[in-house]
């Protein structure tokens, strides 16, 4: 039995304990990327079913679209599976395997749609509905070393794609254009998907948050941020990073330093035991004691690893606190409408005594020439 697979039979036999526990008899798990932390296959069903029937005394069963079950098997499955064609109900088919008795049922409270959960309910008829997905958040929310090493490898994918962005910066080409030769050498590393929509904004629209890309051409004088990720392994990356290009005006400098500070402050308190609130009302009070409080409009950062916005929110309402094993994001930022803005993100692993940074892009004021 492999590594892997000892992974995945442990995950599995933790969360039946928890099942039995309180005292649910099967939880069905929706989500892909709950799917993928429990059986090690990632997939993209579409608009087919994808699911997980996880019981408290028995061995789980997996339910998945026909011509997906080979790949299933591939990735260390060992258990039961309704595999169905697109005329087959799966439904019907979790039916005639009797899971329709169960009392109490989990679910992913915020995964299971509306018209999915029609269905849901028309095969427990009789049963109480619980939400396990606090659980399943609890679960991933500390990474073991397998995971923590994919994520290293995802958040050095994601530095080579600032680092091509550099050098592909030259005074006209548009943010397009960078972007398009960011994702096309990754592309040829092997990475087959971002974590989210590549962003590449110039000048005034680096002073937006979630800008998007277009047109807009390079001038000398403008701020240019980079903010992206891969999937790789199953498991993300997301790094900010902000140049100046050909120079730099001092109240540009002014917002970088600041920025900078702000990040440096919260990784400085990024160890096990910190109230996760903290982290973000430090990188607060420095930006807002800098004057630009109201240019921060954002939380600190979030979760990271299957999903690249994943539990916790590192809000400063966040009474939890850091574990040895948790990674996420900080990402403070100045954005301002008129000259631009500025965010830098690192991708945070808490360790036994302090912390991590996987990114290693520097973090100091580099102005591309």
């Amino acid at each position: 039995m492999g590594e892997g697979v000892i992974v995945l039979e442990k995950r599995l036999n933790d969360f039946s304990t928890y099942l039995k526990a309180q005292n649910i008899d099967v939880a069905f798990i929706n989500s892909p990327e709950n799917f993928f932390y429990l059986t090690g296959f990632h997939t993209d069903p579409h608009e087919r079913l994808l699911g997980l029937l996880v019981f408290n005394d028995a061995d789980p069963i997996a339910v998945v679209p026909g011509m997906e079950t080979g790949q299933l098997k591939d990735a260390g499955w060992q258990y039961d599976i309704i595999g169905y064609a697109d005329h087959e109900d799966p439904w019907a088919l979790m039916k005639e395997r009797g899971v329709d008795t169960a009392s109490i049922v989990g679910i992913e409270k915020e995964v299971l749609s509306y018209g999915r959960s029609e269905s849901f309910f028309s095969l427990f008829t009789d049963a109480e509905v619980v939400d396990v997905e606090g659980q399943l958040n609890e679960m991933r929310v500390v990474k073991d070393e397998q995971e923590v090493a994919i994520m290293r490898e995802a958040a050095e994918l994601a530095d080579f794609g600032v680092k091509t962005g550099v050098e592909a910066l030259r005074e006209g080409i548009t943010e397009m254009e960078v972007l398009a030769t960011i994702e096309y050498e990754l592309k040829k590393k092997g990475v087959s998907e971002m974590s989210f929509s590549t962003m590449v904004l110039f000048g005034e629209k680096s002073g937006q948050p979630h800008g998007n890309p277009g047109d807009r051409t390079l001038k000398a004088g403008d701020f240019v941020l980079f903010d992206l990720g891969v999937v790789w392994k199953g498991y993300t990356s997301d790094i900010t990073r902000t140049f100046a290009y050909k120079s730099v005006s001092d109240e540009q400098r002014k917002i970088y330093e600041t920025v900078k500070s702000a990040l440096e402050a919260s990784l400085a308190i990024s160890e096990p035991g910190t109230r996760i609130g903290d982290l973000d009302q430090k990188a607060r009070d420095i930006i807002t004691d800098a004057g630009y409080g109201e240019l921060f409009p954002h939380r600190i950062g979030h979760g990271l690893g299957i999903n690249v916005h994943e539990f916790p929110s590192m809000s400063h309402l966040n009474d939890g606190v850091l574990r040895e094993g948790m990674t996420y994001t900080l990402e403070p930022g100045i954005y301002d409408p008129a000259i631009g803005g500025v965010r830098l993100e690192d991708d945070v692993l808490v360790t036994a005594d302090g912390y991590e940074t996987l990114t290693k892009t520097p973090k100091e004021l580099q102005i591309i020439k």
